[in-house]
């Protein structure tokens, strides 16, 4: 199941720990992020092993529009990840919602 921006911005202003990535390329992730780790899409495969640890945890992942954190998402949860959702509308929706 996916989350959307609004349940997002609730639980960050709970204060809650999130697993959350950002799959969007380093330029985009300069001009404009939420505090998530970065790790482009294309880099994911490779980078694996740094979220390995989370392989039974909720991950969050958000991009701009939603698009490649779907492809993260799927690549993910075929790898065994048990718990990955995407962020509906990415960055555009939580821009425009005025976060």
């Amino acid at each position: 199941m996916d989350i959307t921006i609004e349940e997002l911005k609730e639980r960050m202003d709970k204060g809650e720990k999130l697993n959350l990535f950002d799959v969007r390329e380093e330029y985009e992730f300069d001009e404009f992020n939420i505090g998530a780790t970065l790790i482009p899409l294309g880099e994911l495969p490779d980078r694996l092993d740094e979220i390995a640890h989370l392989k039974n945890e909720e991950i969050l992942i958000h991009c701009r529009s939603g698009a490649r954190s779907g492809r993260a998402k799927d690549y993910l949860t075929a790898e065994g990840y048990a718990n990955v959702r995407n962020v509906l509308g990415g960055m555009m929706a939580w821009q425009a919602a005025g976060y």
